[in-house]
């Protein structure tokens, strides 16, 4: 069964020469971690507020957002609000950002529908101490991890059934990073809850996630098993995020291996594009590139990629 079902949503947004998001596909199903990966501006963000019906102002969108049967592009009023506040839950990356900073923790909970001892139980169930006392307190007395176990825990307030995280730990030390993306994958277990993780950290999505999106330019150029992706990258796009990403591998020599940084910039909204997207920044790019109209590619394992040129491994069948 899919809990998460997008189907070549395009969203456009006035004044901009090309789509915010241009034919996305990506599916997440119940107990599953789904990574979506890519620079800033890639479309992550926006394709993950698309599955609680939160677009840009003035967007207008094409294709499906389904979750668990019901297509969420055609709810509005209550229903929305029903939908936004139960199924899906979000945590975002600065957790002082969801908080009121001169109402109690507790507050914060109740006001999503938990009553106190549920929000105390709520907050040990998400490694906070002394939940009793946390309730009493502000946001200001609580570190960020501790302030970030208080927003998921408001998640989990209204039993969700799928939680987007959006950078959720990126603004963490990497001592609690890992508690909290350990807290993450202890829920989806003992919960059945899907999980779709927003970074642009490709290592941690490669070690933690199930399957992995890449983005670019608002498009998914590769969609693989974690595994996979990051043992044979297909899409140029992919292997240049792997090789600008910091790695405690050393060479053949003992020495670091050097990060080697992807040529130009991350396009934005004004500029269009008549082929793949990429080809400016591609190093295997050919003239054909250029008008050639991206679309998925099949591949061996059952992932796709959206490149015309295709790396020898992953064009072996």
């Amino acid at each position: 069964m899919t809990l998460l079902d997008i189907a070549d949503l395009t969203v456009r947004i006035p004044g901009a020469a090309r789509p915010v998001l241009d034919t996305v596909t990506l599916t997440v199903r119940p107990g599953e971690v789904v990574g979506l990966v890519g620079e800033s501006g890639s479309g992550k963000s926006t394709t993950a507020k698309a599955a609680i019906g939160l677009l840009p102002p003035g967007a207008t969108a094409t294709g499906q957002v389904r979750f668990a049967g019901a297509d969420v592009l055609g709810l509005t009023g209550e229903r929305l609000r029903a939908h936004r506040a139960g199924p899906v839950g979000m945590v975002h990356q600065d957790p002082r950002a969801a908080l009121n900073p001169v109402r109690r923790i507790g507050d914060f909970l109740t006001e999503r529908g938990a009553t106190r001892a549920r929000a105390a139980e709520l907050l040990a169930a998400v490694g906070l101490s002394e939940p009793e006392r946390r309730l009493r307190q502000r946001p200001h007395e609580l570190s960020g991890g501790m302030l970030q176990r208080v927003v998921i825990a408001g998640a989990l307030a209204a039993e969700p059934r799928l939680l987007l995280a959006d950078e959720a730990t990126s603004a963490l030390d990497v001592t609690t990073q890992a508690e909290i993306l350990a807290l993450l994958r202890d829920l989806r277990a003992t919960r059945d809850l899907g999980l779709l993780l927003i970074t642009h950290d490709l290592h941690l999505a490669a070690a933690y996630c199930d399957r992995v999106y890449v983005m670019y330019a608002g498009r998914v150029v590769e969609e693989r098993t974690a595994k996979a992706l990051f043992a044979t990258p297909a899409h140029p796009y992919t292997r240049g995020l792997l090789s600008c990403s910091p790695t405690l591998r050393t060479s053949t020599v003992g020495a670091p291996v050097p990060l080697t940084p992807i040529p130009g910039r991350p396009p934005s909204l004004a500029d269009a594009f008549a082929g793949c997207p990429f080809v400016a920044r591609c190093p295997v790019a050919e003239t054909a590139c250029e008008t050639w109209p991206p679309e998925p590619k099949a591949l061996p394992d059952g992932g796709t990629t959206s490149c015309r040129v295709l790396p020898v491994e992953a064009s072996r069948t």
